[in-house]
């Protein structure tokens, strides 16, 4: 069996800590208008340690052109895991430009870890096929003031 690092399984640990105390899905984050080509969607920005931790999980739905932002404060390796996401999503990994690194889906309540193939502070997770199905693949660019160029 392989031996995960320290760091990840002190991310680990906090999330696990923090789905406990969560009962249900978080409500209330900021949002942030994105566009993708001449789609716009709107993403809540999990922004803080607490909220990239809990992110989805809980939720039983979300609307077709609503996702969630993840903002780290540094470029690093990013893994997500799918513990109590009761949804099917697409995660995309984003540079600092805006432009989409990999994309990764994650079926909901997994474990499995899924991570970005190169350092990045953004990923974006949006309902299971929405990047699919409107032509994004790696090397695609969003757009928004998260990635400093207006949408």
């Amino acid at each position: 069996m392989k031996k995960l690092p320290q760091r990840i399984l002190a991310a680990l640990a906090l999330l696990i800590g923090v789905a406990q105390a969560q009962s249900g899905p978080q409500m209330d984050l900021p949002r942030v208008t994105l566009s993708a080509g001449i789609h716009q969607l709107q993403a809540q920005v999990a922004q803080s340690q607490d909220q990239r931790a809990v992110g989805l999980m809980f939720r039983k739905e979300m609307p077709p052109s609503e996702g969630m932002l993840f903002i780290f404060d540094q470029a690093s390796i990013q893994c997500f895991w799918m513990k109590n996401t009761l949804l099917p999503l697409t995660a995309a990994f984003i540079a600092d430009d805006g432009t989409i690194v990999n994309l990764v889906d994650m079926k909901p309540q997994s474990t499995d870890s899924h991570c970005s193939s190169k350092p990045v502070r953004f990923v974006l997770e949006m309902n299971q096929g929405w990047f699919g199905r409107k032509g994004f693949k790696p090397g695609s660019r969003l757009r928004g003031a998260p990635f400093g160029a207006p949408n």
